[in-house]
């Protein structure tokens, strides 16, 4: 039996109704501001855990590839076109990390906050 069940995935940034707004933009969804300061904001994703971000005073994007250094976590999303996620995700701030190999079924983007994450063909 499980002890708890997944409610939400916090993602801290500088600017969270910015990086809301660009998730919600790739996935749907609605945007949810609690507070008036914009501190955190929900991402209600249809069909799917919610998404949260909240502001980190300093914060450093993960470095990927590093090595060296975790990249702390990072988003897979299921397309059903690469070429077509691609160039929308591109389109709304996203930065390519690794999308050289154009024969494999995922491909590495960092979104405008410098988290990683994949567009999966898979």
């Amino acid at each position: 039996m499980a002890l708890a069940k997944l409610d939400v995935v916090v993602l801290d940034c500088p600017d969270p109704r910015a990086l809301a707004g660009f998730y919600a933009s790739v996935l749907g969804g609605t945007v949810e501001a609690d507070q008036e300061d914009g501190e955190w904001v929900d991402l209600k994703v249809p069909g799917g855990p919610a998404l949260a971000f909240q502001r980190a005073p300093g914060y450093v994007a993960p470095k990927w590839p590093a090595p060296q250094e975790s990249q702390q976590f990072h988003l897979d999303l299921r397309v059903a076109d690469l070429a077509v996620a691609e160039k929308g995700v591109l389109e709304l701030g996203a930065r390519p990390l690794d999308v050289e190999d154009r024969e494999r079924t995922f491909r590495v983007y960092a979104d405008p906050a410098g988290h990683p994450f994949c567009l999966c063909a898979c």
